[in-house]
């Protein structure tokens, strides 16, 4: 059929990947592709920005206003400060309205308690970057644990340029809150995906960029390194390599007084690792390999190994099941006489969510049902392992962290719900190895609300996917009087969903979401799809591969659900996803078009046939296959890119397309070329593409509310009404 003269033929990719038109748009910095992309750009916050607030006439927009609500969010004052202590400091970074970008800062446990904490500024990284005439952003920092008696003064900064993956290493002085120059002797990293770790104050392990040949094909370091203060890093000794064809190595040293050990790590693809122990008394380094199979993540804490099968493990005469959680003597284990206990055992409704060392107890954080609940484990003064339940009191999304795992039992304990505003609490385990009780949880912090939360429901609900399998979802809405003419109308609803990685999707205060989403009159439903990790192993590998059909349809099945209880209609139906997410709501979009009234999709994949190609894409074949071999064939049934058909243009939902020019994890080209593609149907298609921001999509406050005021005001524009 001849495409009529008003517009050119649909420009798609070759259903077998053979060809594609767009593939000139995968030039990142290309001059004609970022042409391509301001140009959508300004015709999406000319199409958004247009749009009137109801509820203030006299504002400039629905998208402004949901902007300065989200920023007065995001840079909040009283927001939790995030701690990690370290000697008598509690270490935090923070960003605000005045702090773009953020300050590295600490604190003592007394004034972190009181409502002002007195901080002292470390590192002001917008003071940095306009020093430097940089864009620096925060990526984390590392402290060397100092000889005892002494205080931590050694830092590794890590900074990256705009929010990408990859970024340096600068060594930093805690006394002199400088960094320390190469020229002064100081560790320096330059830019790559890569990391430095301290041994001791003059060497550190170093796996990074060390010129041709020693990344691997996944865009990682194959090499992990010992780097001496004072001498060149590509004099750096070579302690172990990988192949280029493996995703990636790791090493690490664990400073524990009296129990220090070094760490090297294959990763050869996700779930597939290879984990050594160093002996660095011996020259060369000498490793020895932990004899665990390959899908099984091992580590240590003093004297106890810690195994997570993600297989049924097969060891001497016991079988322990894939998602348990085996405990045992680390050395004797090493010495091929293990004597193994199993902490955790899951069930057909449980998984173990987390799971936080203290000096003397073990603490399991339990999904029961996507429900959180705690276990605390300890050794009686036989060694025989004693369980209890730990708060049995908290209720909504509970996560433990360990104060100082190495002196003292002390707990980090955050909880928090879609609509009870997030608590932070101290409790001390001490007494639990004695047989004793827990210590009373001691509130510390409590963070304001920042929505009107007055009416609003929240329910567990189950839909049935297409093999019969339950998918819960949490469901937040506002109760409606069922007398009231409007109760049977249709609500704007959100349907969020991620099914990838064993990542679980848990309940979290809803923060901006219940600003821009909920107090206006919508619904939000989160999805527990296959692929995510909220019933253990079994329940990600469900959708492994050429399973990967399971998690679009439990998503749509989650969709179809929410249409037969009358909380929605498709008209009214909406789905978010973002990366991974991303390709769930793209293959929304190409293979269930029908249920949904506006799809959003974020950072995404989308080309399935080049995405291994694509910068880390190689690192995640193990999560979709190979499509440069056979696996294609099943690849092809949920690339969009390649599902998107000629004359289906006017059937495709509303969609949003939105992704980072900076994004060094999922190539910002499956965003580009998939909207070229839609436009090329004439489906109602538009674009924008954050010039910062890394994977996040945004580098700092005012850019993520700016993204987030243009997807929300798209939503209220195609599915609801905003009152």
């Amino acid at each position: 059929m001849t495409a009529p003269a008003s517009r050119p033929a649909p420009q798609l990719p070759a259903r077998d990947g053979s060809a594609d038109p767009h593939q000139w748009l995968e030039e990142v910095t290309g001059e004609e592709a970022l042409a391509w992309v301001r140009e959508r750009n300004a015709a999406a916050e000319a199409e958004l920005d247009g749009v009137g607030d109801p509820r203030d006439p006299a504002a400039a927009s629905l998208a402004a206003t949901l902007q300065d609500e989200i920023r007065e969010i995001l840079d909040a004052k009283d927001r939790i400060p995030g701690v990690t202590k370290r000697g008598e400091y509690l270490y935090n970074f923070w960003t605000d309205a005045e702090h773009e970008r953020g300050l590295w800062r600490r604190t003592t446990l007394d004034s972190y308690r009181t409502e002002q904490p007195e901080w002292e500024v470390l590192l002001d990284v917008d003071a940095l970057n306009e020093a430097e005439g940089e864009d620096w952003v925060w990526h984390g920092a590392r402290l060397l644990r100092p000889q005892e008696g002494e205080p931590y003064r050694h830092a590794l900064v890590d900074l990256s340029h705009g929010g990408s993956d990859a970024d340096v290493t600068r060594e930093f002085d805690l006394e002199t809150l400088a960094f320390v120059s190469a020229a002064d002797g100081g560790f320096e990293r330059p830019e790559a995906k890569g990391s430095l770790s301290w041994i001791d104050a003059d060497t550190v392990w170093a796996s990074t960029d060390f010129g041709e040949g020693t990344m691997t094909s996944s865009g990682y370091a194959r090499q992990a390194r010992i780097w001496h203060r004072g001498t060149p890093l590509d004099e750096a000794q070579l302690v172990h390599e990988v192949p280029e064809t493996d995703m990636a190595i790791f090493a690490a040293h664990d400073s524990t007084p009296g129990w220090e050990r070094d760490w090297v790590i294959e990763a050869h693809a996700f779930y597939n690792d290879t984990i050594h122990v160093v002996d660095r008394s011996q020259q060369p380094p000498v490793l020895t390999t932990v004899e665990v199979p390959a899908d099984l993540e091992a580590s240590a804490h003093r004297d106890l190994g810690i195994f997570s099968p993600r297989s049924d493990w097969e060891i001497g005469e016991a079988v322990y099941p894939a998602g348990s959680l085996v405990v045992g003597d680390f050395a004797r284990f090493q010495a091929g006489e293990p004597e193994l206990h199993m902490l955790f055992e899951p069930t057909e409704t449980t998984s173990l969510a987390d799971m936080t060392i203290t000096r003397t107890t073990v603490v399991l954080s339990i999904l029961e049902d996507v429900v959180h609940r705690l276990e605390v484990h300890t050794r009686d003064e036989h060694g025989a392992w004693v369980r209890q339940d730990l708060y049995p009191e908290l209720r909504g999304s509970i996560g433990v962290s360990a104060v100082d795992a190495d002196v003292s039992d002390e707990v980090w304990v955050t909880v928090t719900d879609f609509v009870e505003p997030t608590t932070l609490q101290l409790g001390d385990l001490a007494e639990v190895a004695d047989g004793g009780e827990p210590g009373e949880l001691a509130l510390i912090k409590s963070a304001p609300a920042r929505f009107d939360s007055e009416g609003l429901d929240v329910s567990q609900h189950f839909a049935t996917s297409d093999d019969g399998t339950r998918i819960p979802y949490f469901e937040i809405t506002r109760i409606q009087e069922t007398d009231s003419a409007s109760s049977a109308a249709p609500r704007p609803t959100l349907l969020y969903g991620y099914g990838g990685f064993e990542i679980s999707l848990t309940r979290s205060y809803l923060g901006a979401i219940g600003k821009t989403w909920l107090e206006r009159g919508g619904t939000y439903v989160l999805a527990n799809i296959r692929g995510g990790g909220e019933y253990g192993p079994r329940w990600h590998q469900a959708a492994l591969k050429e399973n990967r059909h399971r998690a679009y349809e439990d998503f749509s099945s989650v969709a179809k659900d929410l249409i037969e209880r009358g909380v929605t209609d498709r008209d009214h139906l909406a789905v978010r996803g973002g990366s991974n997410g991303g390709l769930l709501t793209g293959n929304m979009v190409t293979l269930y078009p029908e249920l949904f009234g506006a799809v959003i999709i974020q950072v995404p994949l989308l080309d399935m046939k080049r995405y291994s190609h694509l910068l880390a894409g190689a690192s995640w074949m193990a999560e979709y296959g190979d499509p440069d071999t056979e696996d294609w064939e099943y690849i092809r049934t949920f690339s969009p890119y390649h599902l998107l058909e000629e004359g289906k243009g006017a059937e495709y939902p509303p969609t949003f397309v939105l992704t980072s020019t900076r994004d060094d994890r999922v190539h910002p080209g499956h965003a580009r070329k998939f909207a070229a593609a839609m436009e090329s149907l004439g489906a109602d298609v538009r674009y924008w593409e954050n010039i910062e921001g890394g994977h996040g999509g945004a580098a700092n406050n005012e850019q993520a509310a700016r993204m987030n005021a243009l997807l929300y005001t798209f939503l209220w524009n195609t599915i609801g009404d905003p009152s």
